[in-house]
């Protein structure tokens, strides 16, 4: 019969999970990705930050997932570590929203609102209707799952064995923190581990300490899933992993020297008897209100002076802030005194330029030392500008809305050319990384000549592109001319290759399959001399 109880109180925990995975959708649809814009906007305010960390977690229904999702955007580049480390700590408010909600226990309507569901979601047209059917059919199977976890978990206090855990497995507090942070980074989600939390005290199985203790560790689990997601990302996103596992790490450790104190402080302002199992779960959602909050309050003031010693405390390589994908020269604040945005759009292009020639480069060395990290690495920048070229053209319409002189208001369509002609030579600097990294999945061979002609062309094209970029910083007398010469030069070479290429399939030295991906690379590094021939005489108009 335990057995039994066991795999329905595992049903339950998976009727949870599918509840808590409905509504989540249900939630981000009726969002919208107005939120995802928000987020990449986010101010430098810390508590608008928090804000938003709270409303992204609660929306996910999970701490675990807006944390990665956070990190994914540091690694992006588009939000600072100031700004990661006021969301990351807001989360932790948004979990506890979800876990208030769930200790409601409103059980007796879960049938009602899967029906009322289930209704919405698959007899009503309007897709709005439909939205609000799966969040509120999540919100059913959420608290369905919970009761029949309850109901099987309360026969088992009989059990000597369950009965004998509290002396030997997590009676001390602190086993008790560890197993709440096993248990959140099991399940992947802080706001369900703490409902399985509240399941194991609301059937008498944990004492209430030992649940809130359990609660309480539910942030380090965060922070380890966290931690985890970092791994292989950029040097910004550890320094946010890191001094978010410091903070809670520390704020756990506190709160555990003083626990009785706390917990009898959460007591105080809990209307509630503790020995009760059907208020326990309110307590324990108290518990955790009150450790994030109090977190919050403590360390929020705190994260200018955590952003500011992080190069300190985790040196490394500024490079990276070179390549990172957000603007870091233009500012939508001075958009209103022109000349100053106008000088802040110019050195942006700049760093767009110097940001594609080093894509470039690195694409060139792949043909003579393949790495799948390298290429990883210049496919990121590659992003980079195209996020870049996105923000710094919106910009550059926003300033032309500004009065300006009309020397100055003619710079900004030339630089809008001289952007999307920066963008087309990483898209198609990406493309050729691509046709290599087919190449070398297949297992496709070129001939030693055609090998040594492309990797001819490909430096051929870089001198170009080297004086494309020269041109956008200090534009020199006769450019255009040597840009022509170079890219004639390119031309005939790909007339040469092709017809060497024709040869060699018709002698049978040549697969098709390598054949197409060969005249591809020849096609697409064509087109990236083009490019910068373009840019080269563009740039012969800015002033």
């Amino acid at each position: 019969m335990t057995i039994l109880y066991v795999l329905e109180a595992l049903g339950g925990l998976g009727l949870f999970i599918l509840g808590m995975k409905t509504m989540t959708e249900g939630l981000q649809k009726l969002a919208g990705d107005r939120f995802r814009r928000a987020l990449e906007r986010v101010a430098g305010n810390r508590l608008a930050a928090a804000l938003l960390g709270s409303s992204l977690s609660s929306l996910l229904q999970s701490s675990s997932a807006a944390c990665i999702i956070t990190i994914g955007f540091v690694n992006a580049g588009l939000i600072s570590l100031y700004q990661a480390l006021g969301i990351l700590l807001g989360t932790g408010i948004g979990t506890t929203l979800a876990v208030q909600f769930i200790a409601f226990k409103i059980t007796s309507f879960a049938l009602p609102a899967v029906f009322i569901g289930v209704g919405l979601r698959f007899f009503v047209r309007r897709r709005r209707w439909v939205n609000a059917g799966e969040l509120i059919l999540g919100a059913g199977l959420l608290f369905l799952g919970l009761r029949v976890m309850e109901a099987n978990l309360l026969p088992l206090q009989q059990n000597a064995i369950i009965l004998g855990h509290e002396t030997f497995l997590i009676s001390k507090h602190v086993t008790a923190v560890l197993f709440g942070a096993l248990l959140t980074v099991l399940v992947q989600s802080g706001s369900t581990a703490i409902a399985i939390v509240m399941a194991l005290a609301g059937s008498g199985l944990v004492s209430f300490e030992t649940g809130a203790a359990m609660v309480i560790g539910e942030l380090v689990g965060t922070s380890v899933i966290t931690a985890i997601a970092s791994i292989g990302g950029t040097l910004e996103a550890k320094r946010a992993v890191f001094f978010f596992f410091i903070i809670n790490t520390f704020a756990v450790t506190v709160v555990m020297l003083f626990f009785p104190s706390f917990i009898g402080f959460v007591a105080a302002v809990s209307p509630a008897d503790l020995t009760s199992s059907a208020t326990v779960s309110r307590v324990l959602a108290n518990t955790h209100t009150a450790f994030s909050i109090l977190s919050a309050f403590i360390f929020l003031p705190l994260i200018g002076f955590f952003a500011r010693s992080a190069p300190h405390i985790i040196p490394g390589s500024e490079r990276a802030a070179s390549v990172e994908a957000r603007t870091v020269f233009i500012d939508n604040r001075v958009i209103n005194t022109p000349t100053i945005a106008l000088l802040q759009a110019r050195n942006e292009l700049r760093r767009m330029a110097g940001i594609t020639r080093t894509m470039y480069g690195e694409m060139v060395e792949q043909f003579f030392r393949y790495d799948a990290k390298k290429s990883a690495a210049i496919a990121q920048k590659e992003n980079t500008v195209d996020i870049l070229q996105r923000d710094l053209s919106d910009f550059l319409v926003a300033l032309s809305r500004q009065p300006l002189p009309p020397e100055e208001s003619m710079d900004i369509p030339i630089m809008l050319q001289l952007i999307s002609e920066l963008e087309h030579v990483a898209d198609q600097s990406e493309a050729v990384l691509d046709y290599l990294r087919k190449k070398k999945e297949e297992k496709l061979l070129f001939s030693p000549t055609a090998m040594t002609e492309i990797r001819q062309l490909a430096r051929k094209a870089q001198e170009l592109v080297a004086l494309a970029v020269e041109t956008i910083e200090v534009p020199a007398a006769g450019a255009a001319e040597i840009g022509r010469g170079l890219r004639d030069e390119v031309v005939m070479m790909r007339e040469a290759m092709l017809n060497g290429h024709i040869k060699r399939l018709s002698t049978g030295k040549c697969t098709v399959r390598a054949g197409i991906i060969y005249a591809d690379m020849i096609s697409a590094f064509a087109k990236i001399a083009d490019s910068c021939l373009t840019i080269i005489e563009t740039r012969r108009e800015f002033t």
